[in-house]
């Protein structure tokens, strides 16, 4: 099973960018989403953004993420 986990663009320098994911910011490479712009929501997999993803819908995954880690379901 492959999981994407939600982040905000921070920055963006080429086909790399900054992403937050939680309290943490990772470099990313961003090729597959080049219309990606600071500010916005990505889906991250494996070292890459795959996908755009709109703020709400980033907010409700991350909010599930955190319940599943705070009852230790992962």
């Amino acid at each position: 099973m492959c999981l994407a986990i939600p982040g905000k663009v921070l920055s963006l320098d080429g086909n790399k960018g900054i992403v937050e994911i939680g309290n943490m910011k990772r470099e990313v490479f961003m090729q597959l989403v080049p219309e990606a712009a600071v500010d916005e929501y990505v889906l991250v997999h494996a070292g890459c953004a795959i996908q755009m993803i709109d703020e709400e819908e980033a907010k409700i995954t991350m909010d599930i993420f955190k319940e599943l880690m705070e009852n230790e379901v992962c």
